[in-house]
This record gives C-alpha cells, structure tokens and sequence, in this order.
C-alpha cells in the first residue's frame, strides 16, 4: 500500500475532530439537530485552515444513510464514499479551471435533476472568487432560490472579491487561522500515534513556519521527518526551513541584558558564518523581547517551550521593563533602516550597540533630605540670639518671619523697579530676671532625626535612602508601600502589577538589607493592593517635586519686579520653565 499523506491521513471526518474552528462547528452542529439548514453556505478563511474539509463533513451529515444529523456515522457506504471523493451526489468544482460563463451554464444544466444516491446533491465550488462576473450573475438566480434537493457549498480565500449580490445570498463563516500553539498540540498528539520521536523546539519551528495553516504544518511536518530519518531535532528542522538557530538569538538577548559587549559582537560573528538575512536576525530578536515583556507582566500568556520559558523568566529577573521596551524599539527602527547601512552586518552590530550605549541607567535617586532625617541646619544670628535670650530667662519678641530667596531656573531679574524694602531691624531684648515659664516665647525646634525604628509607611520612606539596592531592585522597591507591622512580621503592599515582577532574588535582597539596617529578624511579606492610598518612594518623591515647583511659581508669581512686569507688558511666569535649584543639579548631573 502506497504512503499516504500525513494532510490527508489526519483529515478530520467530522465535527469533533475539526481543530481550531469551534465557532464554526457549533453553528452547524445546532442547525443539523434543529432542522434549520441552510441552501447555500460560503466558507472563508486562509488556506489549510479547513474550507473543504469542513464542506465534506457537512455533506456527509446531508447525506448519512442514517439519517440528517450532525454525528454522521462514517461506516455507511455514503459516508465511505464522501471520504474517499467520488461519491456521485458531491459534485467539487475548482473555480479557478471553469472560470468561463458557458461552464457555469452547464453546470446549472444539471441541479434540476434529482439526486442519483443521495438524499441532497451538493454542489462545492473551491476558490469561488475566481468566476467570473458573467459566471456570478448566471448563479445568481439558482444560487437564491434553489430546488430543495440542491445545497451549495462555497469556499474561497478572497471573499472581497465576490460580489455583494452573492454574498447576500449565502450564510458565510469565517474560519480562524491556527495559531503555534494551537499547531503545536496537534502536531504532538499525531506524532504520539505515529510513533515519531521528536523534540518540542523542532515543533514550535513548524507550528511557526505554517503560518497560521494546519495543512502547511503537517506538510513540512512530512518533509522534517524525511530529512530527519525519522524524527523531528530542532537544529535539523531550522536547517530545512532555511531559519536561524534560535539558540544564537537567544545569546543575542543574554549578552543584552548583561551588558556584554564583547559577547555581542561574538554571537554576530558566528551568525555571520551563516549568512542569514541580517534582517531577519533584528525580526527574530523584536519577537524574542515580545515574549521578553511577556515574561515581566504576565508570564501566564508566555507562548514557546519549557526551556525557552525558563531562559525567559531567568533573564526577565535581570533587566527592566523600561529597558525591554527600548530594545524593542531600537530593534524595530534598526530594522527599517538597515537597507540605509553600510553593510547589513554593520547596521546589525550597530542597532546592537545603540540598545547598550543608550540603556537607561535607571531613576535619579532622590536626595536624602527630602525623606530621610538630616543633620540640623546652622540657625541665623537672629534666632541664635533669640534662644540664647530665651535660655538667660529674658523676654523677646520675636521678629516677623522672612520669606525665603525665590529659586528659579530663570536668569535674575533686571534692576529693581520698585523702591527697595526698608530693612528689618533686630529685634529688641528686654531684661527679665525672674520671667514665669509661660512669658517665655518658645523658639520651634527642627524635626527630630529618626530613631530607625520602622513601624509604618512614613519610617519606610525615611529608610529607603539607606538601602544599597540599585538598578532592577532599586526599581521594584520604589513601588512599595509598608502597609503595618505586627511584631517583627513587615507587610509590604504594591499594585498588582507592580507585585507581578518581585521576583525572589529581589525579595531575599531587601530582607538581608533591612535586617542588617534595623538589626533585628525580620519576616517580609509581600502583598497585592490595588489602591493602597499610601506613597510608595516614586510617588512621594514626584509629590514633593510638584509641591516645590508649585512653591516656587507662587513667589515668582508675586515677586514686585514680575507683578510690574505683568503690568505693563501683559506677560505671565510659564511654570515648565520654573525648576527648583536641586533639581536643576539633578538634570545636570543626569
């Protein structure tokens, strides 16, 4: 007996075996049980996806000795009949060999004639799209209004070229193409039957050389086992395909997220022993960092095989998300201006190197006298002399309070336009040997430093300076939030998101930082909150920033020589030009 294909050995026979096209099986299934058939059905979608096949089993459903139902039984000679391809009563038309209007004619000759075996003549016309405008107007009529014995079955993988007045006539469904996964699984389930040994990887290379058609998949499926003597090995298949080893574009991303230079220009040099299409190389990588960002937020939907899976999750610990998303990026501009390069390998290395020459180095950390405790500012002479008056038992009176000097990012202001302040004089000391404590005016002291305690979110904020976390730590604990602690128990809260990337490595880190900070044995628990209502670092900080720039844009606002300006001139303060002098020195130094 001759070998049979594995497309055509593996064809489904009925509806349960159809894979990928639920929506269309459950619609035809219904209308079987229920009686309600349809007289002409149009089937679309992709090739290999299931057209005719699916037009097959619903003929056989028709004509099942049996019975009409959607369960034919597959043993009748109908059924057999069907299955082979020469059963009378389907009559399969190719479209694009009868094309002519005269062969549509003859065609329509014969639909008046009862069936010859079966209980509906069913007429599949494959790649209906190619008849042509005289052939579509001389189906019209039939196809509307066809004797009850007749049942027309459509399929095509252009259905914007038919005509709206066809189309109008048919109920169509559109067959989904298969995704990998979706290949994969069946490709596994047949090779488990077939007895073909075979590695995963090699079946993940198929599922995505298919391109979306299951027919495709079980042909280079044929030629893999060919050319592997048998069984399926991933470097052969990438070898018969014409494909990269995906081995080396995986290197490509770990040399990446290490920061390796060196090890980058070595994986370019051994794919150059291969000479791929460069281009293909940046292509293969920009889907690599797809399933890269997939692995940061939600590794539930990452697609490929164990193996890849673990690499991807190992190196999602590694880097950032900010810094993926730059990858990405570059990776897709390089690839649209690789023809403008030198030579496809130069523009390869050079897309490479950008990714690494213009990582981001991370969020500026915030200075430690906006959050944490800081040594006490030297007082002025005004309120030493104050306190020491306060300490000998006198009376003082205290001076009105002087505002402080505007600092802007704006060059100082032209000379004065208004006449200037008169100065204040120093506030007069009045002896009182004996005073009552309540005489006394309390100068106000500056806050505390903090004892180091961390009992609460405040403590937290205060803390974190002290932390030696950088880079993707650093990143992950400005997300934070210490919601309470019980005991030695601290429980710490972030966004669902945010919890999504604290890995373990990062967990063990904080946990070491923090009981070496605080000396005592901690127990760190790590919660989801949605809206916790409490700052983490990252908010605090930009809530301090705008209460600064705020701050300053009102002084600025009221300043004499801006108000005059704002008289005569009409003009107003933009407030994007008006920066705090910290974080002026900040931008500089970043």
């Amino acid at each position: 007996m001759s070998y049979q294909v594995l497309a055509r050995k593996w064809r489904p026979k009925n509806f349960h075996q159809l894979i990928g096209q639920d929506h269309v099986s459950k619609a035809l299934i219904n209308a079987l049980d229920t009686d309600r058939i349809h007289h002409a059905y149009l089937f679309t979608g992709t090739r290999g996806v299931g057209k005719t096949t699916l037009a097959r089993i619903l003929a056989k459903c028709l004509n099942c000795e049996e019975g009409v139902s959607s369960q034919p039984c597959g043993v009748c000679s109908s059924c057999q009949e069907i299955d082979a391809g020469r059963f009378v009563d389907l009559i399969e038309v190719d479209a694009a060999s009868r094309t002519k209007v005269e062969d549509t004619r003859e065609l329509l000759d014969n639909v008046q004639y009862s069936p010859t075996r079966g209980r509906f003549k069913v007429y599949l016309i494959d790649e209906v799209h190619m008849l042509s405008s005289h052939s579509f107007n001389a189906l019209l009529k039939t196809l509307e209004e066809p004797p009850p014995h007749v049942k027309f079955l459509l399929a095509t993988t252009d259905p914007q070229k038919l005509p709206v007045t066809v189309l109008s006539r048919c109920l169509q469904f559109q067959l989904k193409n298969m995704p990998p996964e979706r290949v994969v699984e069946h490709l596994q389930n047949i090779l488990q039957q077939e007895g073909v040994t075979y590695e995963e990887a090699a079946l993940w290379l198929l599922g995505r050389a298919a391109d979306g058609s299951m027919r495709d998949a079980l042909s280079l499926t044929d030629q893999a086992v060919a050319f592997g003597q048998g069984q399926l090995d991933a470097a052969q298949v990438a070898e018969m395909l014409g494909v990269l080893d995906h081995r080396h574009i995986m290197e490509l991303l770990e040399s990446l997220v290490n920061q390796d230079a060196a090890a980058l220009m070595q994986v370019v040099g051994r794919l150059a022993e291969q000479a791929p299409d460069f281009s293909a190389v940046l292509e293969d990588l920009s889907s690599l960092l797809h399933q890269l960002t997939l692995a940061q937020l939600v590794p539930e939907a990452l697609p490929g095989n164990s193996q890849q899976q673990a690499k991807l999750q190992e190196l999602a610990a590694g880097t950032t998300a900010e810094e993926v998303q730059l990858f990405y990026q570059l990776a897709i501009e390089g690839r649209r201006d690789l023809p403008l390069a030198p030579d496809p390998r130069t523009g390869l290395e050079m897309t490479l190197l950008r990714m690494l020459a213009f990582r981001p180095q991370g969020i500026p950390d915030l200075p430690e006298t906006e959050l944490a405790a800081s040594p006490p500012k030297p007082r002025p002479p005004e309120s030493q002399a104050l306190e020491a008056a306060a300490a000998q038992g006198v009376e003082v009176e205290s001076p009105a309070p002087q505002e402080p000097p505007v600092a802007s990012s704006q060059p100082p202001l032209a000379a004065p336009l208004a006449a200037p302040e008169p100065q204040v004089e120093p506030p007069a000391v009045v002896p009182n040997p004996e005073p009552p404590p309540s005489a006394v005016t309390q100068v106000p002291a500056e806050p505390a430093a903090s004892s180091g305690g961390l009992n609460n979110n405040e403590d937290w904020l205060a803390l974190f300076p002290q932390l030696a976390l950088s880079g993707y730590a650093a990143s992950q604990a400005r997300n934070l939030c210490l919601w309470e602690r019980q005991g030695q128990r601290l429980i710490f809260v972030a966004s669902p998101k945010a919890m999504a990337l604290l890995d373990q490595g990062f967990r063990d880190q904080l946990h070491e930082q923090l009981t070496g900070l605080l000396g005592e044995a901690l127990e760190l628990v790590f919660e989801a909150h949605e809206n916790p209502q409490l700052d983490n670092f990252s908010q605090r900080r930009e809530r301090l920033r705008q209460a600064e720039q705020a701050r300053l844009l009102e002084q600025l606002d009221n300043h004499p020589q801006v108000q005059e300006l704002k008289a005569r001139f009409g003009v107003s303060v933009n407030p994007e030009s008006v920066v705090s002098a910290s974080e002026l020195q900040e931008n500089r130094l970043h």
